[in-house]
């Protein structure tokens, strides 16, 4: 719910949803044979002139809607600060126009149009659209999350909620890495002590469709480091509506920089396992 004077959850999940269909329709569709591609803040964090493309069709689609509203976009904001509209609405928009970008570029699948509207700072309609797999997540807080799909020219849209988990030692455990070369050691150290203790390790180059994976049951766990706020708003509420707990890695409140989702009963004993091994 949103509180008197701010606009409907629904009424925002309405204008992301629109939005993240153009942006697919965009760079899935419409991919260039070549693309441009250049460099942010390493030599292996990519970005190409889709990545721009979408978030300026993006933002432009949210603007005719709702104009006085904060757009924060991955490609034109360099911090948090460097932002269009106003905060005269309470309504912030988180967006990556392709998150993934590196799937992207070697047309893997793996890659989403991820959208997130936050009303005084709490999201409240997410949209994770995902091209490849003619799936798109979407969720309001409090009322759900739901997936549909579109393969083989069949249609279907359900409900996403959590069945009771494996065990850790039988738990399917996504993750993701920095691109910062000494973080990614750090990060793969830590990953030696998580693999012998869990089923399997799943690296999907997305945290938005990883966080998406939790919530329909194709992992167990999430967990990374380094993200922003744009990478998992909008999957953090997927997940959370589907009945994942969505948090720290510490296990405190998610927040930039360390996201960890899992069904409740998992939460916990991957909070204890990531600390044992000093994440």
């Amino acid at each position: 719910m949103t509180a008197p004077g701010h606009p409907s959850a629904a009424a925002l999940l309405s204008v992301a949803l629109e939005a993240a269909g153009a942006a697919v329709e965009l760079v899935h569709r419409d991919r260039p044979s070549t693309l441009q591609i250049a460099t942010k803040s390493t030599a292996t964090d990519l970005v190409t002139e889709m990545d721009r493309a979408a978030e300026g069709l993006i933002r432009s689609i949210i603007a005719a809607a709702r104009p006085a509203d904060r757009f924060v976009g991955e490609e034109s904001a360099s911090d948090e600060d460097d932002t269009s509209g106003t905060d005269r609405t309470g309504v912030t928009w988180w967006v990556d126009p392709i998150d993934g970008t590196t799937n992207y570029v070697y047309d893997h699948p793996g890659y989403a149009v991820s959208i997130a509207a936050a009303v005084d700072g709490e999201v409240v309609a997410g949209v994770v659209a995902d091209p490849t797999h003619g799936r798109t997540y979407r969720a309001t807080l409090g009322g759900g999350a739901r997936c549909s799909e579109t393969m083989g020219g069949k249609s279907t849209d359900r409900r996403l909620e959590l069945a009771a988990p494996p065990p850790l030692d039988h738990a399917l455990v996504a993750t993701g890495f920095a691109y910062d070369g000494d973080r990614r050691r750090a990060q793969g150290q830590i990953l030696t002590g998580v693999l012998p203790r869990v089923r399997d390790i799943r690296r999907m180059g997305a945290a938005a469709l990883d966080l998406c994976s939790v919530a329909s049951g194709r992992v167990d766990a999430y967990y990374e480091a380094g993200l922003s706020m744009w990478d998992f708003a909008a999957g953090a509420l997927v997940a959370t509506e589907a009945g994942a707990r969505v948090g720290g890695i510490d296990g405190g409140p998610v927040r930039p920089g360390s996201v960890l989702a899992a069904h409740p009963v998992l939460f916990d004993q991957m909070v204890s396992l990531l600390a044992e091994l000093g994440a």
